[in-house]
């Protein structure tokens, strides 16, 4: 699954910091399942006119998201952005000369990161700024944002999928 792992359905019952974790990478191998099988002109397919959203487009934009919150805001890691030099958020959506293994290595990276900053803090109250809220926000905070950032996405991949071949399902 493009090096996210296979996807496994989180636990039922369990402490608060293994069901977050469980249920951000269930979300994260969702959008890698949805990639799956799919040729790079496929994974860079628009959803419909004027929208550039593709799911290539949407692996990128997640390695921002991924690279921003725990990096830059939990771990106060001074990193850039990925794809944009003048912090737009939105250049990583377009996808049109993008490179597959160059968006899911980016990705995969982020994702590596996040999980270790989440390993290595005391608790899910670990705090750090959130410069575009001008506030504190805990770890707890960012893991639920992901969670809620990959769900709303991967309903899109639903539909981009669907119109690239007929797949359908998570």
């Amino acid at each position: 699954m493009n090096g996210q792992g296979e996807r496994v359905a989180p636990p039922l019952t369990g402490g608060e910091r293994e069901m977050l974790r469980a249920f951000l990478d269930f979300h994260r191998a969702t959008l890698a399942m949805k990639c799956q099988g799919l040729t790079d002109e496929q994974l860079r397919s628009r959803s419909s006119p004027p929208s550039t959203l593709s799911l290539l487009g949407l692996v990128r934009h997640m390695a921002e998201v991924e690279r921003t919150w725990f990096r830059r805001v939990i771990a106060a890691e001074p990193v850039p952005l990925v794809w944009s030099a003048e912090w737009d958020f939105q250049a990583a959506y377009d996808a049109e000369g993008a490179d597959r293994a160059e968006a899911f290595a980016a990705w995969q990276e982020e994702v590596g990161h996040a999980r270790r900053i989440e390993r290595e803090a005391e608790s899910l109250d670990v705090a750090g700024y959130q410069p575009r809220w001008e506030a504190e926000v805990s770890l707890r905070l960012v893991m639920l944002h992901l969670i809620h950032e990959y769900a709303r996405h991967n309903g899109h991949a639903d539909f981009l999928r669907e119109a690239i071949d007929g797949v359908v399902g998570a």
